[in-house]
């Protein structure tokens, strides 16, 4: 049995900031459950949050997903008992620890098929899939899209999904080994070209239209090729900062590949309530359990390494998902 700790943070910067602290065991309060985590999620907004790119107060917990048991259970709480296999995915922050008390309803009961594991590494990517394509872009059969990093941890959930529902999916990666991951997933090209070609290659391969839905969760590198590759009437869904912060810009630049729409959602408003969160992952569940989306974990740490898993997401060393294991 491991002793109890989690990773706190009291300053903001480079991986070297996160900090393990031993904690008491957790006990629940009213309205809560204690989580004996066994896979923990890792994400791009992970990062955010360490390096200050969206302030937190401090100090702060960090991570929003873990999958695991069900050690005790607080007062009022209905539905969960001791034993029941959860994962979470929406906050608040703190998964990266042993053990944590949680809201219970933030937590989703696991189906059976769904290992620990499988769920901390698609909970959060899976349904950020899910508001994006089905929710957000609203894609149809027949549509084609662009997804950016696409051989990422939810680039590569993305690729599925879009295949499951019909539509052509051109998917950019950043080297060609990482372009054959994109085309093993399904999509119908797998690009790995220069970011200042990509939109001329986008336009190649629809005949000069342009895809109607840009998926773009690199930020301020693909940002240009983004918006030369969108087709008239287009949306450009700009989603994470993977580089950097989109650039400013004026309205007068959606003018410019003809009349396009940019929305910057996050997965946090389309989760807002329990009920939507709990049909979200329900949604995604039920693609895991029909073979249209496979698990892709890419690397496993062990928890007290959370910094080196931090590296190499950020040195883009990555593919799939990446998990720590208390």
């Amino acid at each position: 049995m491991v002793d109890p700790f989690r990773f706190c943070l009291r300053e903001t910067g480079g991986p070297e900031v996160l900090a393990a602290e031993m904690i008491d065991p957790p006990r629940p309060g009213e309205g809560e459950v204690v989580i004996r985590h066994e896979a923990v999620g890792v994400n791009f907004i992970d990062t955010y949050h360490r390096s200050g790119l969206y302030p937190l107060p401090l100090p702060s917990g960090i991570g929003n997903e873990a999958a695991g048991v069900v050690e005790a259970v607080g007062a009022g709480v209905e539905g969960l008992r001791e034993g029941n296999r959860v994962g979470y995915f929406s906050g608040p922050l703190g998964s990266y620890a042993t053990h944590r008390a949680i809201p219970a309803d933030r937590v989703v009961k696991l189906p059976d098929e769904i290992g620990s594991e499988d769920a901390a590494a698609i909970l959060l990517k899976g349904c950020t899939a899910e508001f994006l394509i089905e929710r957000c872009a609203r894609v149809e059969a027949g549509e084609t899209v662009l997804v950016h990093a696409a051989a990422g941890g939810v680039g590569s959930i993305l690729v599925q999904w879009l295949k499951a529902l019909g539509a052509t999916v051109i998917g950019h990666a950043g080297n060609s080994r990482k372009a054959e991951i994109v085309k093993a997933l399904g999509a119908d090209h797998a690009l790995c070209c220069p970011m200042e070609e990509l939109a001329g290659e986008v336009r190649a391969i629809t005949s000069g239209k342009g895809a109607s839905v840009v998926l773009d969760g690199v930020g301020a590198a693909s940002w240009e090729a983004s918006l030369g590759s969108i087709t008239r009437r287009g949306l450009l869904v700009t989603f994470g900062n993977a580089s950097g912060p989109v650039p400013p810009f004026t309205a007068l630049d959606l003018l410019r590949t003809g009349s396009i729409f940019v929305t910057r959602p996050t997965l946090f408003d389309y989760i807002a309530t329990a009920e939507e969160m709990r049909a979200s992952a329900a949604r995604l569940f039920e693609m895991i359990q029909s073979g249209s989306v496979e698990v892709k974990i890419g690397a496993r740490y062990p928890l007290i390494k959370a910094a080196d898993a931090h590296r190499a997401l950020e040195d883009r060393k990555t593919t799939g998902s990446t998990i720590l294991i208390p």
